[in-house]
């Protein structure tokens, strides 16, 4: 039997704010370590970043920065994708087959303006039209 394996979202921090943007950094995104932990992204695992404020859209690799310090770091090249201030998602994905999927449900991560978490979910709302 053949099993297709699919990439879902595994975790979003969701509308994060940009507190620094630092060019003369080795590339990354640096993120509080609390927020991390809540989501499950690894340190050095790939993430996709989608800037709310200006549109960009670009891939790098998440550290950790100081728990509760309520950063959110992006770095060297990326620097010229997100400022201070900017509103971004923080996505990772995971590769799971079709038996994975029946119990599988990812993490979402709400954060108000001074990225602290509001609520965390394992679904989208359904909104009514």
């Amino acid at each position: 039997m053949l099993f297709m394996k699919l990439t879902l979202l595994k975790t979003k921090l969701h509308r994060a704010c940009v507190t620094h943007s630092e060019l003369e950094y080795e590339g990354s995104c640096a993120i509080d370590g609390q927020l991390l932990e809540a989501a499950g992204i690894h340190e050095y695992e790939q993430i996709q970043i989608y800037n709310v404020t200006n549109g960009e859209r670009f891939t790098t690799y998440a550290i950790r920065a100081e728990a509760g310090s309520h950063i959110i770091s992006v770095n060297g090249a990326a620097a010229h994708k997100a400022s201070p201030g900017d509103r971004i998602i923080i996505c990772a994905y995971a590769t799971l087959d079709e038996q994975e999927l029946t119990n599988f449900k990812p993490t979402l991560v709400y954060l108000d303006e001074n990225n602290r978490i509001t609520n965390k979910r394992h679904a989208i709302p359904v909104q009514a039209a």
